[in-house]
């Protein structure tokens, strides 16, 4: 069963994102969609897929990736190039013209996830500055088969959030 860790806007955690990595260890694929403030090769970005966001200013970092994960394709952004925080349609269709099932993205600091048509776009949360929720949050996207697709979020402490999670399907209709 693919599982891929979900995380942003930690601006300035250490601890905690390591921590993290290590309570997780045994996932797929770990994103992170921004605003981290760590310079781009530090020890505790090591082994993320990372999109760039407005508070980050390493020249080697990218706006957006398209990552594979088993058999589905994310698009990872931060969102602020996007305008997230009024919209979806541009996020929509940069993940339509790469072919992305998943769209990754942060900025908003607001956790939620929405499926629209056939692509679920997913905001972690910020894992420092939360500004929907009392947790900081991050997230995890498991899935057996693309019929069966779960998402959880979690505190950053580790402690599930039984109130926020989604199940739906990611298969294509004939």
């Amino acid at each position: 069963m693919p599982k891929v860790l979900i995380i942003s806007d930690t601006h300035g955690l250490t601890e905690e994102v390591v921590e993290i990595k290590q309570r997780h260890e045994s996932v797929d694929a770990m994103i992170h969609c921004g605003d981290s403030e760590l310079p781009y090769n530090s020890a505790e970005l090591e082994g993320f897929y990372y999109a760039k966001g407005n508070c980050d200013f390493e020249p080697e970092m990218e706006n957006e990736q398209v990552v594979e994960v088993g058999d589905l394709t994310f698009l990872v952004a931060h969102g602020h190039l996007f305008q997230v925080k009024s919209t979806l349609m541009p996020l929509s269709y940069k993940a339509e013209e790469v072919g992305a099932q998943v769209a990754c993205f942060g900025h908003s600091h607001i956790a939620g996830a929405e499926k629209v048509k056939d692509t679920l776009f997913i905001n972690p949360g910020s894992a420092r500055l939360p500004r929907d929720r009392d947790e900081p949050t991050y997230a995890i996207l498991e899935w057996e088969t693309l019929a069966q697709v779960q998402l959880q979020f979690y505190h950053v402490n580790g402690e599930l959030i039984e109130d926020l999670k989604l199940e739906t399907s990611l298969a294509a209709k004939d």
